[in-house]
């Protein structure tokens, strides 16, 4: 386990799967980071790559080969190698071998940046192509956080170019685990906010595609309790266990995501997914910012 520590919070990190475990704010006397429980959702924040979700049937094709693939990809679920750590930047590494290679038939090398500045963490993705061939990938975050009984989702408070009062989600059908986008829902906003109600994620996760949600957040009693920016990020996707009352939800910035319902098309034209010819580097980012 890393740590990074400053007057504010202190953050840990694992080296399994560069995982965010840990943000303890020291004026609150709270963790914000969801604790794991298994007996609700046994992850913390994992880090999606080179997948976002599922794929239809377990299965993607690429230049008509079939590859297994389980949800999330499997960055998650991999020893990352450490590469810095300082008192307020950690960096964490993944490169393909012939195992991932089974599976993810690309050379990459994957690497986690997260900086700690006053109450404020970066996150930054690098994904490079070693390889000869042209390479596709999605990358994502799937943050979770501790919060009260009562509380209120807030999108894109204070970002420019945002005063929506309503906002369009897609779910997942949950027979194909695609998402159906023949089916689109409306959410109103109320002074861009909508609060949590026990029924929620009874159809599982909320996604807003289209760059439709550049910021979300918690906020308890009007006050920032959490808020994830993720500028120019396609899609964002809320989510807590469905049915369960669950004490943590997820506010998740995605590049690509899951299937459309009945996508059985090669990798290169899967919905989001994102392309770098050989030798060629990808960098996104975005931050956690706890309280004020």
């Amino acid at each position: 386990m890393r740590t990074m520590e400053n007057e504010n919070l202190r953050v840990q990190i694992s080296d399994h799967g560069a995982e965010l475990s840990s943000i303890y704010d020291k004026a609150a006397d709270r963790e914000a980071v969801w604790i794991g429980d298994p007996a609700f959702w046994n992850r913390h924040a994992p880090v999606l790559f080179p997948f976002v979700g599922k794929v239809n049937g377990g299965f993607y094709t690429h230049k008509g080969v079939k590859y297994p693939m389980g949800q999330h990809g499997f960055a998650r679920d991999n020893e990352f190698e450490c590469i810095e750590n300082t008192e307020n930047k950690t960096v964490h590494r993944l490169v393909s071998t012939e195992e991932t290679k089974k599976v993810y038939p690309f050379d990459f090398a994957f690497t986690v940046t997260q900086e700690l500045s006053g109450r404020t963490l970066t996150i930054t993705w690098n994904v490079e192509n070693t390889g000869d061939d042209d390479m596709y990938f999605s990358v994502g975050g799937h943050p979770a956080f501790m919060i009260p009984e009562q509380y209120d989702i807030v999108f894109n408070k204070g970002l420019e170019n945002h005063t929506e009062t309503e906002l369009e989600y897609v779910l997942i059908d949950p027979e194909t685990a695609g998402v159906d986008v023949a089916h689109p829902r409306k959410l109103k906003l109320q002074d861009g906010r909508i609060p949590y109600t026990r029924t929620l994620f009874d159809e599982d996760a909320l996604i807003f595609d289209n760059t439709q949600v550049e910021r979300v957040g918690v906020e308890v009693d009007g006050k920032p309790y959490v808020t994830l920016t993720c500028k120019g990020f396609p899609s964002v996707g809320v989510w807590s266990k469905p049915k369960a009352d669950a004490p943590f939800v997820c506010l998740e910035p995605w590049i690509g995501r899951c299937d459309n319902v009945g996508f059985d098309g090669e990798l290169k034209d899967k919905y989001g997914e994102q392309h770098l010819k050989a030798g060629e580097t990808f960098q996104a980012g975005y931050t956690i910012t706890i309280g004020e």
